[in-house]
């Protein structure tokens, strides 16, 4: 008989937990429905799948991925210059940088993001981006939010931003709310771009960088959390050699996963699926899943408490789970002990 641990948490709203015992293949078993039709047939895991490296093409906007009331996340390639500044009005605007260089420019400053930084532009402030042949994950969530890990680097500001920078003195700015959509603009106007980087914004807020901890850890290490707001929270799981013999359930969040590195089997009561960089997947809330780790991976974890809907197409389902796929993927973990 194969026990495992089952957390039940109500993350983000309180960090009470409670812990049980469970015989993992009933855990995994999804039991017919009988006669009366009391619960629904299950409906599989589905995977997004975006890339992860920077491959030449042309000008495209942002791809949506995820959306939800106080949460839209978005996919962007970038090798040239953002065409106008941004300046949210109801959202901070977090990013992680997965591949390439990055020149964030802003009224508290700029600052050079390099794979694997996280940074968050405050509600308000305008910025631009300078991209050399890289992709970041962008995540608009509803204000206020604020850093929950280790700060690395600070944005100053710079008469010149970036080599090669030829100032405008007609730079169009944009100004939008509802989660900064296409279509959510409220005011077009032109600005003095040398004048908005070097004199700013009058503002106790900072612009500040933040990584994550290159230290992973097995079934137990716990999300190191990057970003905290009342109904989103943003952390990074880095696991190495992980059984996935601890459960997670979050009773008051959605979990989206994000696939940094490596290679991930998630096992869940809605189906196993092996995850790979660039893969997105959405657990519904109550859902008990693990991962099961053979070498070393990261992914990045959203919590929200709002439902939340993919924008894209899926690129693949889960296969219903089982206690014999699980223990096969297990097994390999063992080979690399």
């Amino acid at each position: 008989m194969a026990m495992v641990t089952e957390i039940f948490d109500a993350l983000p709203e309180s960090e009470h937990t409670v812990k049980v015992h469970r015989n993992e293949e009933l855990l995994l078993t999804y039991p017919k429905p009988d006669k009366m039709r009391m619960w629904r047939e299950p409906e599989m895991l589905q995977v997004a799948t975006v890339a992860h490296r920077w491959y030449p093409a042309g000008f495209a906007p942002p791809r949506d991925i995820f959306k939800s009331g106080a949460l839209r996340l978005e996919w962007q390639q970038m090798d040239f210059r953002q065409p106008f500044y941004h300046r949210n009005m109801d959202v901070e605007e977090i990013s992680l940088q997965v591949d390439g260089e990055r020149t964030l420019m802003t009224e508290l400053g700029s600052v050079e993001l390099r794979t694997g930084d996280w940074s968050r532009i405050p509600v308000g402030i305008a910025h631009d981006n300078y991209g050399r042949k890289e992709i970041h994950l962008l995540f608009y969530v509803i204000a206020p939010a604020a850093e929950a890990g280790q700060t690395t680097a600070a944005a100053r500001r710079k008469a010149i931003p970036f080599e090669g920078w030829t100032p405008s003195t007609r730079a169009i700015e944009m100004v939008t709310e509802c989660l900064g959509a296409r279509g959510c603009d409220l005011a077009v106007s032109l600005l003095d771009e040398a004048h908005l980087l070097t004199v700013g914004a009058e503002s106790s807020d900072h612009l500040v960088v933040q990584r994550a901890s290159a230290e992973a850890g097995d079934d137990q290490a716990e999300i190191e959390w990057l970003y905290k707001s009342a109904r989103v929270w943003l952390g990074n799981h880095h696991l190495r050699h992980a059984r996935g013999e601890v459960y997670r359930s979050h009773r008051r969040a959605v979990s989206i996963h994000y696939q940094v590195s490596g290679v991930r089997t998630l096992v869940s009561q809605l189906g196993t699926v092996e995850l790979h960089p660039g893969d997105f997947v959405s657990i519904p809330r109550g859902v008990a899943h693990t991962s099961i780790v053979a070498d070393e991976s990261t992914h990045t974890v959203v919590l929200a408490v709002d439902d939340i809907e993919m924008q894209m197409t899926p690129s693949k389902t889960a296969e219903p789970s089982s206690l014999l796929r699980t223990q096969a993927a297990r097994a390999l973990v063992h080979e690399m002990d």
